[in-house]
């Protein structure tokens, strides 16, 4: 929900016009409401990672909470009426969880972090 949030501001930032503005702050502020309980739910999963996929998902985690403070830069630029440099920040909050995402993919796909057990699956 992250993410399609703050592609969603920056879609309408690139397409919609000055009538959109509402629309794209709303949604800035929507994703990093939905961000709270994303990363919480992420620093549980990493918590029982080790070797390189604890490695790859710190760099993970990185991005996604560098997305967060642009994106909450974007919602501060925005509610000042800064809506150009609002919409720069949210362009590079963009390409910046892009970049987390194929991260975060790539431990879940590939590196088989969503195939494992938790914990209370082993107890």
């Amino acid at each position: 929900m992250t993410a399609g949030c703050w592609l969603s501001t920056s879609l309408l930032d690139l397409a919609g016009g000055s009538e959109s503005r509402r629309g794209a702050t709303l949604l800035a502020g929507f994703g990093l409401l939905a961000s709270v309980p994303t990363a919480l739910a992420g620093a549980a999963d990493w918590a029982e990672l080790s070797g390189a996929e604890r490695r790859i998902g710190a760099v993970h985690a990185l991005g996604a909470d560098t997305a967060t403070f642009l994106f909450a830069g974007s919602l501060v630029a925005r509610l000042r009426g800064r809506h150009r440099l609002g919409t720069k920040l949210a362009i590079a909050g963009n390409f910046v969880i892009a970049g987390a995402g194929f991260l975060g993919g790539h431990l879940a796909l590939h590196r088989g972090t969503a195939r494992r057990t938790s914990m209370a699956e082993r107890n």
